[in-house]
């Protein structure tokens, strides 16, 4: 899964790299896991802007994905890989022997044509599903549950995956893409593999456009607004910030301070991830 260069016969051109999508082996969605995904453009219900930065953007529909996996003991076959405008991860079909059809996050290893299943003891293969319990100490899983039956909620980025490092009574501890070490109940299921396209983080937008496309405006800078606008605004000219540190919008600290409040979650870290 390479990264597509172009030639530079324009500035934006330059810099623009796509994916391959060489893995890619259907190019229109099954049209029962379709929904439809309204655009809010960052505003609530009294049509306020509550999130900065959005709207616009090219139009999609949300694919359902199988974040639970709760389809235990039924095996199923992966029928296609496809794109998914939701996320950065590729998803792959597939159909069960039921008869029904969902979708899975796509795992490196798992073909077209390929077996996969959801059990308590399931072969290490990629895109089976079971228990952390049952998993061996050193395998890469993805789609993580914290909470037993809710589904995967943490590992579920394009080339994202977690290392099972230890199990110890009902726990067991997982190094995540971050380099968080992080305890999790034991009962929780994880899906087997590293996840696909992995070139993802070596994309280059290349220019303002592409932004616009996936429904992001532009921000601006707080040292060229006014002062009722932002806290780094007003002076003549370039001025610096004039504060001990800089701010948000709304006087929050930024850049290095450390705002993240007290979790319930916390005693599971073990280890936090490296400073940037």
């Amino acid at each position: 899964m390479p990264v597509k260069v172009f030639k530079p016969i324009t500035p934006a051109r330059r810099f623009y790299t796509v994916a391959s999508f060489e893995e890619i082996t259907k190019s229109t969605p099954e049209k029962s896991l379709l929904r439809p995904l309204k655009r809010t453009g960052g505003r609530n219900n009294q049509g306020k802007l509550t999130v900065r930065h959005q709207g616009g953007g090219h139009k999609k529909q949300y694919r359902i994905i199988d974040f639970k996996r709760d389809k235990m003991g039924v095996p199923g076959k992966c029928a296609a890989i496809e794109y998914d405008p939701n996320r950065s991860a590729r998803i792959a079909l597939i159909n069960y022997a039921d008869g029904e059809k969902r979708y899975i996050l796509w795992p490196l290893g798992l073909n077209v044509g390929d077996r996969v299943i959801a059990d308590d003891r399931a072969d290490i293969r990629p895109g089976n599903t079971m228990p952390l319990a049952n998993i061996p100490l050193g395998t890469i899983v993805h789609n993580i549950e914290l909470k037993p039956g809710k589904g995967g909620q943490i590992v579920r980025s394009a080339g994202a995956g977690a290392q099972l490092m230890a199990k110890e009574g009902k726990l067991a501890q997982l190094r995540l893409p971050s380099g968080e070490m992080r305890n999790v109940l034991a009962i929780c299921k994880g899906t087997i593999g590293q996840l696909g396209n992995v070139e993802h983080e070596n994309i280059s937008i290349g220019k303002a456009g592409r932004s616009r496309w996936k429904g992001i405006r532009p921000g601006v800078r707080g040292v060229v607004m006014n002062p009722r606008d932002h806290p780094h605004g007003g002076g003549e000219g370039k001025s610096p910030v004039g504060r001990k540190t800089p701010v948000s919008k709304w006087g929050r600290p930024a850049h290095g301070q450390k705002t993240r409040g007290k979790k319930l979650s916390d005693k599971m870290i073990v280890r936090r991830r490296s400073s940037k």
